[in-house]
């Protein structure tokens, strides 16, 4: 529905463009990449894990954290569009959001991953999951400051603030939960829990959006979600994927000495 406004007219939004498949498929990019970003840290975490290899396992888990968040949040937006117009993202801002979910991610795995007493890991924990929740929010925003249409896109303060705020929860138990869980079944299920909370968190910060049209004297620049967003969502998915396989064939090192020996 469009109505009046003093600064133009309220665009009709639709989260759902293509049904359920969208926010499906969002919520299973994330489970991914959760579920693969705990597996890294578990075996980052391993007693007889090297210097090199805790490392290489670390900036393995930080890129399937952020990677898997930020293909959330695009396939999400595939879905979303506003009524009577079409919707277009600026390039460079998008490729931003992807490299500040991976960096933020990684800068809070690799903070909470260095050993410390149980009083000073649970401080470091608090702020690194507080840190890593802010980084989300803004890639979620930066994100959408790469939206393109012919308008503007203002906030609901009151819904940001409980988009962050479901941010720093999400994050802080994917952090307690990278480095505490170590039994498989645990992990599926915190992945579960982690993918749910970030998609919340993404449609949280949707229902935020106000969308005001105005008259356009151009064309909209910037690339057309299946034209760029689209592509690059699939390669991510597929980095998942095939991280995934990699990850589940690749021996733990005690399997390794045992077949040594």
């Amino acid at each position: 529905m469009l109505g009046g406004s003093g600064s133009g007219m309220f665009g009709h939004m639709n989260h759902f463009a293509f049904g359920w498949g969208t926010p499906v498929l969002a919520y299973a990019m994330a489970c991914i990449g959760s579920a693969l970003g705990l597996r890294c840290t578990v075996r980052a975490g391993e007693p007889t894990a090297t210097a090199r290899s805790r490392r290489n396992w670390l900036i393995t888990a930080s890129t399937a954290f952020g990677s898997g968040i930020w293909t959330m949040h695009f396939v999400a937006m595939l879905g979303f569009g506003v009524t009577g117009i079409t919707v277009r993202y600026n390039v460079a801002l998008t490729l931003a959001s992807l490299l500040l979910a991976v960096v933020v991610v990684g800068i809070g795995v690799f903070v909470v991953g260095r050993p410390r007493d149980g009083r000073t890991r649970m401080r470091t924990l608090l702020v690194a999951g507080a840190f890593t929740g802010v980084g989300i929010t803004v890639m979620h925003y930066t994100g959408m400051a790469a939206v393109r249409l012919p308008g503007r896109v203002t906030y609901d303060p009151l819904l940001v603030a409980s988009s962050v705020v479901i941010a720093v929860l999400a994050a802080t138990a994917a952090l307690w939960a990278a480095f505490r869980v170590r039994n498989p079944l645990a992990g599926f299920a915190a992945s579960l829990v982690m993918g749910f909370a970030v998609t919340a968190m993404h449609y949280m910060g949707m229902a935020a959006v106000r969308i005001h049209l105005a008259p356009a004297a151009s064309p909209v620049p910037g690339a057309d979600a299946t034209d760029f967003v689209f592509p690059l969502a699939v390669v991510l998915g597929s980095y998942l994927f095939l991280t995934s396989a990699f990850v589940a064939l690749s021996p733990a090192p005690h399997r390794v000495r045992a077949a040594a020996q």
